[in-house]
């Protein structure tokens, strides 16, 4: 296959020392190296022009683990970028450099030439130049310049127009991974009768329609006309929904209060097959929140709640749901609403059995909560709003970020969820800087709807996912196309299987190019 062919220019270090061998060789060796995230017309000119000087060309390309000054970046991962470079015909070699600066790599493969861009001496040699240098003149290499009367941008151009290179970027994971498009289709099966414990915190979430009749005339006041009203199951019970109809078996334990919204919420998690164990609180209302709509605007939402601290006699109840209830996975959803804070968290995580998967989602950014309160789980996925709110950091950009929050959370999993950017997924290494420890997944969604519980979605697949095959990457793709799902449709209805399953062959047909 022509992949093959380029492939075959990429080499670690050690090979590609053994291919061009030790100084003095018979064929002189000029070396480039750089990021090249998007290659464009002035990576073309810089190599063409190193090709010309020399016999053997070598691009060297920054691992994605040291690729840290934009946001989104790399947004190309480095197996394609190494691929990008070894289809060029004046390439001979590509490698892909383990370390945040070529000094090492120039050591070892002691190139004849080191070339650069002619920006890097325009205006005096900068200091990380001035290494470079020393470690030529060591060895005897010579620096050469490029001319560069155009300077490109690979960052300006991604953000003046990204490429939609998702399908690229997906398989060339799955290659890494040793991953298939068949493995993705069947692990969906396999959800069937795994049992899930969702403990969580829910709310009905509700939409007032109404129709503009005016303003008044004394007071700034709007005046609207009641048309119908909307309830829907949200917070954790959505959760507990999206997992049964992926075909989970779903027990869900939940606190509510005494009233009519309670009576709607048991009514509807049995229609759809969930278990509920409610524990009724008459001192507290079932939260609602309700939205009032008017020409599709939100003007307002009124919520009904109280977020107090569940009493230590329910604490004891739900301990003992949880110690008792047979399961694989236990997933505690927290939406701050009295159920979860620093005083009940511990003895809810003492309770969960051994040996059980455990996941942990705080959707907390406007309130005072903190997923690094869930220590050591199996799986966390909060969105980046919430990392940088638990962490208390606005100013990283997003792989670090990531990887403080995998770090103080002390998780084996983490999928930060990034909205229509994908999401970024660390994973238990013994190495936390080892290039695998991190992967990006990008968006799925072809035309989003609504993406109200699309972070309900994916934390639901990505959990039966783990569950069934213990793989980071198929659980991550899989809740990203199940979050796709979600955002192609009104409002936050369970995904079924069915509709992954197409997302799949979808992404598949796109990969091979078939229609």
């Amino acid at each position: 296959m022509v992949d093959d062919k380029y492939k075959a220019k990429i080499k670690t270090l050690d090979e590609l020392i053994e291919a061009i061998g030790p100084r003095p060789r018979d064929k002189k060796v000029i070396m480039c190296h750089g990021t090249f995230d998007v290659v464009h017309p002035g990576h073309i000119r810089h190599l063409m022009y190193a090709a010309g000087k020399s016999d053997l060309l070598i691009a060297s390309v920054t691992g994605d683990e040291h690729i840290k000054k934009a946001n989104f970046r790399p947004f190309v991962p480095e197996q394609l970028r190494a691929l990008n470079l070894a289809a060029l015909d004046m390439v001979d070699f590509v490698v892909i450099d383990r370390n945040a600066t070529p000094l090492e790599n120039m050591r070892r493969i002691q190139p004849d030439f080191f070339a650069k861009g002619y920006e890097y001496v325009s205006s005096g040699l900068p200091p990380k130049t001035q290494e470079e240098k020393d470690i030529l003149d060591a060895y005897g290499g010579e620096f050469i310049f490029t001319p560069g009367d155009i300077v490109y941008s690979s960052s300006k151009l991604i953000e003046a127009s990204p490429p939609n290179i998702a399908s690229e970027k997906l398989v060339s994971l799955m290659e890494a991974e040793g991953i298939s498009f068949s493995d993705l289709s069947a692990a969906l099966p396999k959800f069937r009768g795994v049992k899930v414990h969702v403990i969580g915190d829910t709310i009905v979430d509700t939409y007032t329609n109404t129709t503009m009749i005016g303003g008044q005339t004394k007071t700034p006041t709007i005046s609207v006309r009641y048309e119908s009203k909307d309830d829907y199951v949200g917070g954790a019970g959505i959760v507990a929904k999206h997992l049964q109809a992926a075909g989970a078996d779903v027990t869900f334990s939940t606190v509510l209060g005494d009233d009519k919204l309670a009576e709607f919420v048991l009514n509807d998690l049995e229609a759809a097959g969930v278990t509920t164990q409610a524990i009724v609180d008459p001192t507290r209302p079932t939260t609602n929140k309700n939205a009032i709509v008017c020409g599709g605007y939100r003007m307002l939402k009124v919520d009904t709640l109280d977020n107090r601290a569940i009493s230590e006699k329910i604490q004891t109840q739900l301990h003992e749901q949880i110690r008792d209830t047979e399961t694989s996975g236990v997933m505690f959803c927290d939406f701050r609403h009295g159920m979860f804070n620093p005083e009940t968290i511990p003895g809810l995580m003492a309770a969960i059995p051994d040996n059980v998967f455990r996941v942990a989602d705080s959707q907390v950014a406007s309130r005072w909560g903190n997923i690094c309160e869930f220590q050591g789980f199996d799986l966390i996925t909060p969105n980046e709003r919430e990392a940088r709110f638990a962490l208390g950091d606005q100013d990283s950009v997003v792989r670090p970020l990531a990887q403080k929050l995998f770090e103080q959370a002390k998780c084996r999993n983490l999928i930060l969820k990034l909205g229509q950017r994908g999401l970024i997924a660390y994973r238990e290494r013994d190495d936390i800087d080892d290039v695998r420890s991190f992967f990006a997944v990008d968006s799925f969604v072809d035309h989003v709807v609504d993406a109200v519980g699309a972070g309900d979605a994916l934390m639901s697949y990505a959990t039966l996912a783990h569950i069934v095959t213990g793989n980071e990457v198929i659980a991550a793709v899989l809740g990203a196309m199940a979050a796709a799902v979600e955002c192609e449709h009104d409002g936050n209805i369970p995904v079924g299987q069915e509709d992954v399953l197409k997302k799949v062959t979808i992404a598949e047909s796109r990969a091979t190019y078939q229609g």
